[in-house]
């Protein structure tokens, strides 16, 4: 049975299962498995997602991205910039980092799994990037 609910910010807290496909226009790719965890801090959830990439053939790497959600569903760089406003039904969002343009995707349909598509347009960037949420 599909949840079609609205998301709150309590429905993010706890543990996931993070897999992420990143591809390039000029066909380079790249993995990241790891995890995203979501636990409160003050009056936000701070995400932090950490785990292994691999680009192409090369060697692992490990890595950590962290971010601040409020109760908006307002997703904040660690630093405080405001990232992105992540849609509470699911759907487009976006982030203009110039000279880039982020163009996001929420897709809630097989909640408690969740799916983040960003497509990157710029004078450097252009690739495509699924993100594939799941709970632990």
């Amino acid at each position: 049975m599909t949840d079609i609910r609205a998301r709150t910010l309590s429905d993010f807290e706890g543990r996931w299962r993070l897999e992420r496909e990143i591809v390039h226009d000029d066909g380079m790719q790249a993995q990241f498995s790891g995890t995203a965890v979501w636990q409160p801090e003050g009056g936000f959830l701070r995400c932090i997602e950490e785990g292994t990439m691999r680009i192409g053939e090369s060697a692992p790497m490990v890595g950590q991205r962290v971010y601040l959600w409020d109760a908006a569903l307002q997703v904040f760089f660690e630093d405080g910039r405001l990232f992105h406003q992540v849609p509470p039904e699911g759907g487009d969002t976006g982030h203009w980092c110039d000279p880039d343009q982020y163009d996001g995707r929420y897709d809630f349909a097989a909640w408690p799994a969740f799916v983040v598509t960003w497509s990157v347009r710029g004078p450097r960037k252009a690739y495509r990037m699924v993100s594939r949420y799941s709970p632990l």
